[in-house]
C-alpha cells in the first residue's frame, strides 16, 4: 500500500516515514512539506535518519494524493481541511490526527468523508483508544456519585489545551454518564471557587519540558478513587497506530471512521 506523509520534516512526520519504511506491507509513496520549507527537495529517508530511499520531499499535496493510496496528516487544521478536500476529490484515504479542529472545520471534514475514506482520531495509540471505551463504561457504571477529573500533561511546544485526547476522554465520560459534554465541563479554576459542583467534568493541564504525553481520568467519591491512566514514553506509538489505520482503510467504503473502528471496538 502506497502511503504518503504531509508535514514530513516535523517530528511526527519523520516518525511516520520511519514507520512506513519499516512496515512490510506498506511503501512510502511520497512526502510533502509546506511551501518554503528547507526540507523540499531532500530525500525523505535522509530527513528521517534512515539514509536515502529515493523519495524526494515535495511541496504539492495534490500530487501526493495522486501518487498514494492513503495520506497521513498530523499537521494543522487549515492544512488538514485542504487535505480532506483533496482526499474527497481524488477518492483516496486520509488518516487524520490533527488536533485543535473547530466545529466549522469538522463540518468540512464530515462533508469530505462522503466521498473519501477518512479515519480521524485525536490519538492513534491503540491503548489510548481502548481507554476511551474503559472511561465510558466506568462513567456509566459508577454514576453521578463520582466526580470526574481529567489531568493531562504534554511538552512545552504543544499549542492547544486541553489536548484533543483529554477532550475525547471527557466526551467518552459524558457519553457514559448521559450528559451534554459542551455544557458540563470545568476548564479552569482560580481564586475562591467555592465547593465543587456535582456533575461537571473537570480538566487540568500541565505543559513543560519534553513530556510525550500523560492522561489521567479520575473517578472520585467519598473514601475511594479510581484512576484510568495512560503514559506515553515514545511518540512512535502514534505513528504505528496511524500506519495501522492506513492499512485498515484499504477497501473500506467512503465515510468518517475512528480508531475504534480500526480496533473493532
Amino acid at each position: 500500500m502506497r502511503i504518503g506523509i504531509v508535514g514530513a520534516a516535523g517530528r511526527m512526520g519523520q516518525m511516520l516515514i520511519r514507520e512506513v519504511q519499516g512496515n512490510a506491507t506498506a511503501k512510502l509513496g511520497g512526502a510533502v512539506e509546506r511551501a518554503g520549507s528547507d526540507a523540499i527537495g531532500r530525500d525523505a529517508g535522509e530527513l528521517a535518519g534512515l539514509g536515502p530511499i529515493q523519495v524526494k520531499v515535495g511541496a504539492d499535496p495534490a500530487a501526493l494524493f495522486d501518487a498514494c493510496d492513503a495520506v497521513i496528516d498530523f499537521t494543522a487544521p487549515a492544512a488538514s481541511i485542504v487535505h480532506a478536500g483533496l482526499a474527497a476529490a481524488k477518492g483516496k484515504a486520509l488518516i487524520l490526527g490533527t488536533t485543535g479542529i473547530t466545529a466549522a472545520d469538522q463540518a468540512k471534514i464530515d462533508a469530505a468523508a462522503k466521498s473519501a475514506i477518512i479515519v480521524q482520531s485525536t490519538n492513534f495509540s491503540p491503548a489510548v483508544v481502548l481507554s476511551f471505551a474503559l472511561v465510558e463504561e466506568a462513567a456509566r457504571r459508577l454514576g453521578p456519585d463520582y466526580d470526574i477529573e481529567i489531568f493531562e500533561m504534554h511538552h512545552r511546544h504543544k499549542v492547544d489545551a486541553p489536548s484533543g485526547t483529554a477532550l475525547s476522554l471527557g466526551r467518552a465520560a459524558a457519553k457514559g454518564r448521559g450528559i451534554d459534554f459542551d455544557k458540563e465541563t470545568i476548564r479552569g479554576r482560580d481564586g475562591h471557587t467555592g465547593a465543587r459542583p456535582t456533575g461537571p467534568i473537570g480538566f487540568s493541564v500541565a505543559r513543560g519540558g519534553s513530556e510525550t504525553g500523560e492522561h489521567n481520568v479520575m473517578f472520585l467519591a467519598e473514601g475511594e478513587r479510581l484512576e484510568i491512566v495512560h503514559k506515553a514514553s515514545n511518540r512512535q506509538i502514534y505513528a504505528r497506530g496511524a500506519v495501522r489505520a492506513a492499512l485498515w482503510a484499504k477497501g473500506q467504503k467512503p465515510g468518517l471512521y475512528s480508531m475504534r473502528d480500526v480496533l473493532g471496538l
